[in-house]
C-alpha cells in the first residue's frame, strides 16, 4: 500500500483494489484477504469458511471508533453514529434508535442538531457505503480518494491490513476432491458457498481424479453461472434472477493428489 502511495504519480495508478492471498508453507494453508473476495475450503462434501467480507457493515464498529476518536476526519459534514433512516429536521428533539461505535444493539437518543449530518456508513448489505462513497473498507490504494463534490479524503477509513486464517493440511487426509476456492465478489454477489460446493462437486465426479483439468472447468462453470445468459433484460442465471455484474476471477486448487483418493 505504501508502494503504491509513493508511485501512484509515476505509474499514474490512482484507483485502488481488494486482495486475497493463498500461501502454502511448510504444509500450511495461510489465506490473507483484504477486501471483499471470499475463500472457502470443500473438505469431503463440507465447507470451510477461510475468510470474511471487509464491508462498511461488518467493519461499523471500528469505522466509527476511528471517527469518533478524530471527529476532525468527518469534515463537519459526517456523523459517527448510525441511525436507522436519514434524520428529518422535523424530527429534532424527538427519540430515535440510533447505534454508537461501543454498541451491538440499538438504544434511543434525542435528536439534535448534529445528528441531521450524513452518517459515516449509510445503507445495507452491497449498497452501505463509507461516506457516501465506497462500498469496500480494506484494500490497496485510493489514497487520492475522496468524497464526491469534497475534499474530505476517505483513506483514513480505509486499512491494507488483511485478516489471516491458517490451515493445516497435515491434520486430514484429503482426497482429489477437496479444493480450496478463491473468488471475487462478482461470484459470491449472486452464488453463495452451498451453491458453490454443489458446483464443485458436480463438475469434479464428471471427470477422473487424475485429470488435471478438472479443477480449471470447475473454475470455468463457476464464472459462467455466475455471469448468466444474455437476455433482453440482462444478464439471467438459471432461476431468472440478475446474473454478477461485476468482475469474476476464480481459482479452483486441490489439496489432495490422485494418490490420496479413496
Amino acid at each position: 500500500d505504501d508502494q503504491i502511495e509513493r508511485e501512484r504519480a509515476s505509474q499514474h495508478l490512482p484507483g485502488g483494489c481488494c486482495a486475497l492471498a493463498a500461501i502454502y508453507l511448510m504444509g500450511k494453508f495461510y489465506v490473507a484477504n483484504a477486501g471483499d473476495s471470499r475463500a472457502i475450503i470443500i473438505r469431503n462434501g463440507e465447507i470451510i469458511p477461510m475468510s470474511r467480507e471487509f464491508t462498511p457493515e461488518t467493519e461499523r464498529q471500528r469505522l466509527q471508533f476511528l471517527a469518533f476518536l478524530r471527529p476532525e476526519l468527518l469534515g463537519r459534514e459526517f456523523t459517527h453514529l448510525e441511525f436507522p433512516r436519514r434524520i428529518q429536521p422535523k424530527e429534532l428533539g424527538k427519540k430515535m434508535l440510533y447505534r454508537d461505535q461501543d454498541m451491538n444493539g440499538w438504544a434511543y437518543k434525542k435528536i439534535q442538531e448534529d445528528d441531521l449530518k450524513f452518517p459515516l456508513v449509510y445503507g445495507e448489505g452491497k449498497k452501505a457505503r463509507v461516506m457516501a462513497t465506497i462500498g469496500v473498507t480494506r484494500g490497496l490504494g485510493d489514497h487520492d480518494l475522496k468524497v464526491f463534490s469534497s475534499n474530505i479524503p476517505i483513506k483514513p477509513f480505509l486499512s491494507c491490513f488483511p485478516e489471516v486464517r491458517v490451515y493445516d493440511l497435515t491434520q486430514y487426509e484429503h482426497c482429489p476432491d477437496d479444493v480450496l476456492v478463491l473468488g471475487t465478489d462478482g461470484l459470491w454477489d449472486v452464488t453463495n458457498d452451498k451453491e458453490v460446493a454443489g458446483v464443485v462437486m458436480e463438475v469434479l465426479t464428471s471427470y477422473e481424479p487424475n485429470d488435471p483439468c478438472r479443477y480449471t472447468m470447475v473454475a470455468q462453470e463457476l464464472v459462467v453461472r455466475s455471469r448468466g445468459v444474455l437476455k433482453e433484460r440482462g444478464w439471467r442465471l438459471a432461476n431468472d434472477k440478475l446474473g454478477s455484474g461485476d468482475d469474476i476471477s476464480v481459482f479452483v486448487i486441490p489439496l489432495g493428489g490422485p494418490g490420496n483418493y479413496t
